[in-house]
């Protein structure tokens, strides 16, 4: 009976959750061996609508790179028909999109309230904001950064004991709007502060020592827009001149060899670099606040979903940044210390030659701002739930990704610089 309960209450939370329906939708995993098969994927994209999850563009592909996609339900028998053809690898990661949509909604906690175990909406992420604060006064303060294009406070939380002249870390979630996990360790990461100060030695000492700046959502009208209407979304919601398509992707969006490699010209793309570096509010807000606060702002660390990377400067370039050596012996030690809890494997390193070039990133931006500790997280999964991670897999993601990001903090904290 109860298991009966949580379906029906997660069938009407998903009810509501979109107009679209992604029944039947498929989402395929292919390994192209050769460029006649990464054509091939490049003559399908030219043919019919392609969502790429990872790559996040068909531009990306090359040889030997496993690349997941998205296809409509009516398209998934050509699509087939097209691999089949050009003899390549391939596999069905999920079979029915809306199934795999509705069985993200699989927490006991299905309170109205907020939970840090289920995915909260952003009108329950906005109050959670005020509410932290003002129950933990003397740990947390709320301010506003700037406004989102649809006129949404971007609400930013502050954490640290008061003390003079402190260092930060700064930590943002939520730029891509369907990459769910990620709003969710920003909460988490507030959660674990404010209970465990004064218990956890090593929390202690870094909110003694440390401020934290934690942004929980950049992206909030598309994050929104992900509850709402389309749950695939990616991008802000601005309005481009001259296009009928919407919005910018904000993690391209930076002045840091901005629209090169890895970016879009095309407003239709979902990785559009926008009409100019910052032409989104939400990434200027972002960066403005970030200038105004370089002198104490030592490390920067952006949290994105899926694959389980742990990647530093560059994405922009192939060069390696002039502390490479260090930033290396970080990330693999932070991905020593997620892996212990659960043994979830991350690879790291650069982001150009880990993953893809993508220009216009916030972490090559903070780098080159002269913040030497930057790093993005991919967090869970490889792609057996993609962007559709269920609520049962939120805990214990968060859990593992704490133990990284206190292992970088406290690396920060022993080299200030």
């Amino acid at each position: 009976m109860w298991a009966l309960l949580v379906l029906i209450g997660a069938a009407s939370v998903s009810a509501h959750l979109h107009d679209l329906s992604f029944d039947g939708q498929k989402v395929f995993r292919v390994l192209p061996q050769n460029d006649e098969q990464v054509e091939s994927l490049n003559f399908l994209a030219s043919i019919m609508e392609v969502d790429f999850w990872q790559p996040d563009s068909v531009t990306l592909v090359r040889p030997k790179m496993q690349v997941d996609f998205r296809v409509e339900a009516e398209k998934s028998f050509e699509v087939e028909d097209l691999l089949k053809e050009s003899g390549m690898e391939y596999q069905v990661l999920i079979d029915n999109l809306q199934a795999a949509l509705d069985a993200q909604f699989d927490s006991k906690a299905r309170t109205a309230s907020h939970s840090y175990e289920k995915y909260n909406n952003w009108d329950t992420i906005a109050a959670w904001t005020a509410d932290i604060a003002a129950q933990n006064p003397d740990l947390v303060s709320r301010s506003v950064i700037g406004e989102t294009y649809e006129g949404r406070p971007m609400y930013l939380l502050k954490m640290g004991k008061s003390g003079p002249n402190k260092k930060a870390i700064f930590m943002d979630c939520g730029f891509h709007a369907r990459e769910w996990i990620s709003p969710a360790f920003c909460q988490w990461f507030v959660k674990e502060a404010v209970e465990t100060y004064g218990k956890d030695t090593a929390m202690t000492t870094l909110l003694d020592r440390l401020d934290f700046y934690v942004l929980p959502v950049v992206n909030i009208d598309g994050y929104v827009y992900t509850w709402t209407n389309d749950r695939m979304w990616r991008k802000t919601r601005s309005k481009n001149a001259g296009s009928i398509c919407l919005g910018t992707d904000p993690n391209r969006n930076f002045d840091a060899g901005w629209c090169t490699l890895g970016a879009s010209k095309n407003p239709c793309a979902s990785t559009y670099c926008g009409s100019a570096p910052e032409s989104e509010k939400e990434t200027k807000a972002l960066a403005g606040f970030i200038r105004e606060h370089l002198s104490t702002i030592k490390a920067y660390l952006t949290i994105h979903s899926y694959s389980q990377l742990l990647l530093f400067p560059y994405s922009y370039t192939y060069d390696l940044p002039p502390n490479y050596q260090e930033l290396n012996s970080i990330a693999k030690a932070a991905s020593k210390e997620l892996a212990s809890l659960y043994n979830t494997k991350y690879t790291y390193g650069p982001g150009a030659k880990t993953i893809y070039p993508a220009a216009g990133g916030s972490d090559d931006w903070a780098y080159d701002q002269g913040i030497k500790y930057a790093f993005t997280f991919e967090l869970r999964d490889t792609g057996r739930y993609g962007f559709l991670l269920p609520e049962s897999q939120i805990k214990p993601t968060c859990e593992e990704t704490l133990l990284a990001v206190k292992y970088i903090a406290n690396y920060v904290l022993e080299h200030l610089y």
